[in-house]
C-alpha cells in the first residue's frame, strides 16, 4: 500500500482554474476524506488522482512514483463510483472477476481473489445472482469488490453511499470501516455529507471553491476549527452564529441578556465579531430574549429552533424529559469558554 502525496496541484479548464495549488500529504493506509459543499471541487480533485481528469500544474505521487502524467490503468488506483456500474447480465461472481479476466490473469487466481473480497464483504450467499436480483446496498459492496480483486494500492470512493436510504447508508459506512480496518488501504473518499466524514475519517479535509480550508482529525476540526466556514460546515446541527461587537474587553449581542466574556485575545473596542456557540453548549432557562419557534422530538434529544428578539436564530440541543414548548418564552445561557470567535470580516477564527 502507499501514501499520496500532492504539491501545488493547479486544476483549469480552459481560462477557468477549479483547483487552486493543493498541497497535501495522505500517509499510508490512512482513510481520508474530501467533504465541502458542492462546486467545492472534492470530486474533481478525487478524479485528478485517479487519473481521470488532467492535472494542469503541479506533481502528484503514490508511494515513491510520480503518476502525474500516468494514465490510470498505470496508477494503481480503483475507484468506487456512486453508480455501481455493473453489468446486468453477468452474476456477482463474473462483475468482480471480469476485471482480471480482460487483463489475463489465470482463471484459478481470479476466482481465489474473488473468493476473498466475496469472504471480506460477506457477499458469499449471492455469487450467483445477477444485479436486479440485489439490494442497492448490496450493489455497493459488489462495486467495492470489484475494486478490491484488483489489488490496489489506493481505493477511490466518489459519494458511493448517496443513491442509498438513511438506513443502508449508516449500515454502509459501518462496512467500509470495518473494511479499512481489515485491509488496512489507503482510502481516499468524497462525501458532501458531514457526518460520513467524522464518522468514517482518520483525516478529513475541507474544501471551499476549490481551496483547502483546513485538514485534521475530525474531533480536531470540530473543536478546535480554523474560520467560520469550517465551524459551520463541521457539525450535526451546525454551530450557532450571533453578530456582535468588543466593548470593554466583552463581547456585546442584541439578542443576549448580558455581554459574553470570551477568553480569547480580544479584538480593540468597536470591532464587529461573531460569537459561535454549538446547540450542545447552550442551556435553556427561564427568561423572554427568544421564542421557540418550532422543537424536534428525536427520542433522547431535541432541538429546539429559537428566534431573538432582534431576528437572529439559535438552535438548542435538549436532553432529559424536561422539553421546551413552541410558541414560549425562554432565555439562553452558556459556559463563555465553550463559545469562538470569529472577524467579522475575514472569518478567520480569533484566538
Amino acid at each position: 500500500m502507499s501514501g499520496v502525496t500532492l504539491s501545488k496541484v493547479i486544476k483549469r479548464y480552459g481560462e477557468i482554474q477549479v483547483i487552486h495549488g493543493i498541497d497535501l500529504e495522505i500517509a499510508d493506509g490512512e482513510f481520508c476524506v474530501f467533504v465541502g459543499p458542492s462546486g467545492c471541487g472534492k470530486s474533481t480533485l478525487l478524479r485528478m488522482v485517479a487519473g481521470l481528469e488532467e492535472t494542469t500544474e503541479g506533481r502528484m505521487t503514490i508511494g515513491a512514483r510520480d503518476v502525474t502524467r500516468e494514465d490510470p490503468a498505470e496508477r494503481g488506483v480503483a475507484m468506487v463510483f456512486q453508480t455501481y456500474a455493473l453489468y446486468p447480465h453477468m452474476t456477482v461472481q463474473q462483475n468482480m472477476g471480469f476485471g482480471l479476466k480482460m487483463t489475463g490473469h489465470p482463471k484459478a487466481e481470479v476466482e481465489a481473489k474473488v473468493a476473498e473480497a466475496s469472504r471480506i464483504l460477506k457477499l458469499d450467499s449471492y455469487l450467483d445472482r445477477k444485479p436486479a436480483a440485489l439490494s442497492g446496498g448490496q450493489r455497493q459492496r459488489v462495486a467495492i469488490g470489484r475494486a478490491i480483486v484488483r489489488g490496489p494500492e489506493v481505493f477511490l470512493f466518489d459519494e458511493p453511499l448517496s443513491n442509498l436510504d438513511a438506513e443502508l447508508r449508516v449500515e454502509m459506512r459501518v462496512e467500509i470501516a470495518r473494511l479499512h480496518k481489515e485491509i488496512g488501504a489507503t482510502m481516499i473518499y468524497v462525501t458532501h455529507d458531514q457526518v460520513e466524514a467524522m464518522t468514517l475519517a482518520d483525516k478529513i479535509v475541507v474544501l471551499r471553491a476549490g481551496r483547502i480550508e483546513q485538514v485534521g482529525a475530525p474531533l480536531d476540526l470540530y473543536r478546535n476549527p480554523d474560520n467560520r466556514f469550517v465551524a459551520g460546515f463541521i457539525g450535526s446541527p451546525a454551530m450557532n452564529f450571533l453578530a456582535g461587537t468588543v466593548r470593554d474587553g466583552m463581547v456585546e449581542v442584541a439578542s443576549l441578556q448580558d455581554a459574553v466574556k470570551v477568553p480569547v485575545q480580544m479584538p480593540a473596542d468597536g470591532t464587529e465579531v461573531v460569537l459561535g456557540i454549538r446547540p450542545e453548549h447552550l442551556e435553556l432557562v427561564s427568561g423572554d430574549t427568544h421564542s421557540v419557534e418550532l422543537t424536534e422530538a428525536l427520542g433522547g434529544v431535541s432541538y429546539a429552533y429559537l428566534a431573538g428578539s432582534t431576528g437572529e436564530r439559535m438552535i438548542v440541543e435538549e436532553r432529559g424529559d424536561e422539553r421546551s414548548v413552541t410558541g414560549t418564552k425562554v432565555g439562553v445561557t452558556f459556559d463563555p469558554a465553550r463559545a469562538m470567535l470569529f472577524d467579522a470580516t475575514t472569518e478567520a477564527r480569533i484566538r
